[in-house]
C-alpha cells in the first residue's frame, strides 16, 4: 500500500484495510465515469492531540444532490453518510492535516452508459494532505483555451468524476506552459472557476464572485468565505466577471476543499495589485485558517470532532 493513504477505507459496508478495496476493471464507473464524489479536509487542531473535519454535514448534502442530478440512489441516508465518515476518521487517528474522499460509484458490470440500469456503491477512503496549492506564494494563472462545462453537458453544480477531464485538461496545458493552474471561461466568454477551485477578486473593496449560474462548482469553501466576507463588512458581489476585468483587480485567490484560500498574483502574466497578497485576501485567509483550527468559537458549527 503507498504510504500516501491512510490505513483503513470503507468499501462495501464496512472499514477494511484500504489496500483491499479494490474494484475490477470491468466496473462501470471506470469506463463511463459515472460516479459522484466529495472531497473533505480534515485539520489538526491547534495547540491540542485533536483533529476536526471542515463542514462535513454540508459537503453529503452537495453529494447527495450531486445522486439526485443523476436521478440515482446510494442506500445510506445524510446522517449514515457522516456517521460512518467519522467512525472511519477515527479509525485512522490521523497525526496530520488530512482529506478524505467519499465516492458513489456505478459499481455495476453493464457495458452501458444508460443510468437507469445501473446500482451505485459506495466508498470512502482518506489521505494525508497539506498544501495542494501553494497559499503564501502567489499563484501564477492563465485563462485557459478550454471551455468549461455547462448544466445542459454535464452539470458543473455536482461532482460527477466524468465531468473532471475538462479540469483535467485546463490543469495540465496551464502547468505545461510553466502556470500554477487555469482559469475556465463560459461558453459565452465570463470566467467560470479555476480547474477545480472557485474564483474571487477584488475591485474598489468589493469582493467578487462568479455566480451559481455562471456553471461553477457551488462550493462549499466558496459559501463559508462568502460568509466570512459578510461577517467582516466587507462588501461581496456574485456576478459574471470578464476576462479582461480580472487584469485589472486590485486582488484575487482561489478557493475550495483543496486550494483552501490560495492568491492570485498574475493571470496571463498581468501583475494583479500589487503583485503581492492584498488586504481583504489575506484578512479573509488568517480567519479561515483560524477557524478550521478550532480557534474561533462563533463558528464552531462547522466543525465536527473526531
Amino acid at each position: 500500500m503507498s504510504d500516501s493513504f491512510l490505513p483503513f477505507a470503507y468499501f462495501q459496508g464496512k472499514i477494511i484495510p484500504a489496500e483491499l478495496a479494490k474494484v475490477s476493471i470491468m466496473t462501470n464507473a471506470l469506463q463511463y465515469g459515472n460516479a459522484v464524489f466529495a472531497g473533505i479536509r480534515g485539520y489538526q487542531t491547534s495547540g491540542k492531540k485533536s483533529s476536526h473535519i471542515f463542514r462535513l454535514a454540508d459537503h453529503y448534502s452537495r453529494f447527495l444532490n450531486s445522486l439526485k442530478i443523476l436521478n440515482t440512489k446510494i442506500p445510506y441516508n445524510h446522517a449514515k453518510l457522516v456517521e460512518v465518515t467519522l467512525e472511519l476518521a477515527k479509525k485512522n487517528n490521523a497525526k496530520t492535516d488530512f482529506y478524505i474522499r467519499p465516492i458513489a460509484y456505478a459499481a455495476n458490470f453493464e457495458l452501458s452508459p444508460d443510468l437507469s440500469r445501473l446500482t451505485f456503491d459506495f466508498a470512502i477512503y482518506m489521505i494525508p494532505l497539506g498544501e495542494y496549492l501553494p497559499i503564501h506564494k502567489g499563484l501564477k494563472l492563465m485563462i485557459s483555451s478550454w471551455t468549461r462545462i455547462n448544466d445542459n453537458m454535464i452539470p458543473s453544480r455536482a461532482k460527477i468524476t466524468g465531468g473532471y477531464i475538462n479540469s483535467s485538461l485546463a490543469k495540465a496545458d496551464a502547468v505545461n506552459l510553466g502556470f500554477d493552474d487555469a482559469l475556465m471561461m463560459t461558453q459565452d466568454g465570463h470566467i467560470a472557476e479555476g480547474s477545480a477551485a472557485n474564483f474571487f477578486m477584488v475591485r474598489d473593496g468589493v469582493l467578487i464572485t462568479s455566480p451559481r449560474s455562471a456553471d461553477i462548482l457551488e462550493g462549499i469553501t466558496r459559501r463559508s468565505i462568502i460568509q466570512l466576507a459578510q461577517d467582516l463588512s466587507i462588501p461581496i458581489s456574485e456576478r459574471m466577471i470578464d476576462r479582461t476585468e480580472s487584469y485589472i483587480a486590485d486582488e484575487a485567490f482561489l478557493s475550495g476543499t483543496g486550494a483552501q484560500l490560495a492568491w492570485i498574483a498574475s493571470i496571463d502574466s498581468r501583475t494583479i495589485g500589487t503583485g503581492k497578497m492584498g488586504p481583504v485576501t489575506g484578512k479573509l485567509q488568517k480567519l479561515f485558517f483560524s477557524i478550521v483550527r478550532g480557534n474561533e468559537r462563533k463558528y464552531s458549527s462547522w466543525l465536527s470532532k473526531v
